[in-house]
């Protein structure tokens, strides 16, 4: 069985050598929508595949990370980066360029790492993460799938390479969601919520 939740974020950035000039030479942005699609064979204690209220935990936050703030590639213009860090609070530094499609592999890895630490409490058992898809227009989107998430043709991506800005962080409900993530401590799930 296959379930979503959809999340939104305003977000910023460039596109750096996209065909269209505005977007690869201009700082703008777009509202996403972001939808995570669940899957298992088996329903939880609740007869669920994974219940929506525990996506508001760790999952929301992550993708709430890019809201209202500019998303940057490591390897642009260091004047550039420099300047962006220096005049916004809440940026994500990644090491792919921020195109819907390098989101939806960048978001994949995020939700994977969540649900790969999460010591499920209610019976979940085998949920995983069958796709994330990236709305960056009301008519355009990106599909990534766990091989495209880990695909080195279009760019490397490692969760270390990610770099969230300190005041994100602070705003996490847990400051050190992050580095717990990188050294895949357990996150136990509330019995009850």
């Amino acid at each position: 069985m296959l379930i979503r939740k959809l999340f939104k974020f305003e977000n910023a950035h460039i596109v750096r050598d996209c065909t269209t000039q505005r977007c690869s030479e201009n700082i703008h942005g777009h509202s996403y929508k972001i939808e995570v699609l669940l899957e298992s064979n088996y329903l939880d204690n609740g007869q669920m595949v994974y219940d929506f209220g525990l996506t508001k935990r760790y999952i929301k936050e992550l993708i709430d990370s890019f809201d209202h703030g500019i998303t940057l590639w490591s390897k642009d213009d260091a004047k550039y980066l420099e300047a962006m860090k220096q005049h916004s609070n809440r940026w994500v530094e990644l090491p792919v360029s921020p195109s819907a499609e390098q989101f939806s592999r960048v978001i994949y890895l995020l939700v994977e790492r969540v649900l790969a630490c999460t010591d499920m409490q209610n019976g979940e058992r085998e949920v995983a993460l069958h796709s994330i898809i990236v709305h960056e227009t009301e008519t355009g989107y990106a599909q990534g799938f766990k091989e495209d998430a880990y695909s080195k043709r279009m760019g490397e991506i490692t969760l270390e390479d990610i770099v969230f800005s300190s005041q994100i962080k602070k705003e996490w409900s847990d400051t050190k969601l992050w580095e717990k993530l990188l050294s895949h401590t357990l996150i136990i799930n509330p019995k009850k919520v």
